[in-house]
């Protein structure tokens, strides 16, 4: 196969599709939960411990009056990323296990006699065989 064909074959397989699809309702998903920790949770967390701001949380490291020279570690917005991830973490989790309870339970099918158990029952049915 040429590489064109190869990579045609690679495009049109199911998991290819899912996994784009999964993109973009992902990214669409951290936009809404992003929102969400900044908008919704973080404000009253900033009144709780006193009208802090997270996201304007930084340890300067080089100070310039003009503020785009300025240096710093923004451990603010570090804190609002991980806040977010754990939300998202926790929203997956939760649909994951909605889905778990949602969808039927698969039998499991017998598992397979061992080797020895088959060759005895094999032995016996020869000998059923030959006795009748």
């Amino acid at each position: 196969m040429s590489f064109a064909q190869d990579f045609k074959a690679f495009i049109m397989r199911g998991n290819v599709v899912d996994l784009a699809v999964a993109v973009v309702i992902g990214g669409a998903f951290g936009k809404i939960v992003t929102s969400l920790v900044n908008d919704i949770i973080m404000p009253p967390i900033g009144m709780l411990t006193g009208g802090i701001d997270f996201s304007k949380l930084k340890f300067i490291l080089q100070d310039s009056a003009d503020p785009r020279k300025v240096v710093a570690v923004n451990y603010g917005t570090f804190i609002n990323t991980i806040i977010t991830f754990l939300i998202i973490a926790l929203a997956i989790f939760i649909v994951i296990k909605l889905m778990e309870r949602a969808m039927p339970k698969k039998e499991s099918a017998p598992a397979a006699p061992p080797p020895e158990v088959a060759l005895l029952t094999e032995i016996r049915d020869l000998l059923q065989r030959s006795t009748h």
